[in-house]
């Protein structure tokens, strides 16, 4: 990837900032459902069913269903359910809390994967990148209040829950990515999920309105559109330079939440959120120059 043409990196970073907006759309859609009457089990399966299909869809008119055969079964059967709960708590997290706060707690994402890399894959972790780990948990401190009043501490717990528990699925993908295409990782995540999410969709189903159900289907096609458009960012650019778009994440959830609920930041949040995002722009930058560090040594 040191190699990618500008245009290439272009438009890696195009497809980055694209998912990051349909994200938040994605997330405002959820808020909008939860007003509908649908609940948290519903606006799951319908994001993983309109994630699945899309990925049928691209198979079908691409390279073929034989491109996703795998070996690892077992692993991706881990990585759906550590994927699943992730979603179960950072959805939950988007449900409780205004949009831009539940997007600035899940951007502790980096943080607790530093953490993880170096208790779990020993990988050489600096005061640099512990300082810039300690600095983000104050941020959070910051936004959450703990015992404030200005929204539910409770909700985020479970952001933060949801993104620890993502942070463990990034290290999972290091070891699954070894053998296995991202493609494959997608399409059998979205797939093996609706395995359980189906049994629980049968119990929690509950009739709507149509403007309901129009929404919850909005969720899968926004959500699954989202994912590809990451995906691909990926594809065509370094990881250390589409990664920091998904910050800009933050804009659109405080437009959406102003427009359509009607509720900004609370003063805690500009002050704690600009200090998390701070903290996972210098984590990622020390990441890539480590690693060109250690691509020197190997040359040497």
């Amino acid at each position: 990837m040191a190699t990618a043409s500008p245009d290439r990196i272009l438009l890696a970073v195009t497809l980055r900032l694209m998912s990051a907006a349909l994200f938040a759309g994605m997330n405002a859609l959820m808020k909008l459902c939860e007003t509908g009457g649908a609940g948290l089990g519903e606006i799951i399966f319908f994001r993983q069913f309109g994630a699945a299909c899309l990925m049928v869809v691209v198979l079908a008119t691409g390279p073929g269903f034989a491109s996703v055969k795998t070996e690892r079964f077992g692993a991706h059967i881990l990585r759906t359910v550590m994927g699943l709960t992730a979603i179960g708590f950072s959805f939950n997290a988007i449900l409780m809390l205004p949009l831009a706060e539940s997007t600035t707690i899940g951007f502790t994402m980096p943080i607790f994967a530093t953490i993880l890399g170096a208790l779990v894959l020993r990988e050489p972790t600096g005061w640099h990148r512990w300082g810039a780990v300690i600095a983000g948990f104050i941020g959070v401190l910051i936004v959450a209040q703990p015992g404030g009043d200005h929204f539910p501490l409770l909700g985020a717990l479970s952001g933060l829950a949801g993104a620890f528990i993502t942070a463990s699925v990034s290290i999972l993908l290091r070891t699954i990515a070894k053998t296995e295409a991202t493609l494959t990782t997608v399409f059998w995540f979205s797939t093996l999920s609706l395995v359980p999410l189906g049994i629980i969709y049968a119990f929690v189903w509950q009739p709507h309105q149509g403007v309901t159900w129009a929404l919850l289907m909005g969720v899968g096609l926004v959500g699954g559109i989202a994912q590809l458009a990451m995906t691909g960012a990926i594809r065509f650019g370094p990881v250390s330079v589409v990664l920091p778009m998904d910050y800009s994440s933050l804009l659109w959830a405080t437009i959406y939440g102003w427009l359509i609920f009607n509720v900004l930041p609370t003063p805690a949040t500009w002050i704690g959120a600009p200090i998390i995002i701070a903290s996972g722009l210098y984590i990622v930058w020390r990441e890539r120059v480590r690693h060109k560090q250690e691509t020197m040594q190997a040359i040497a």
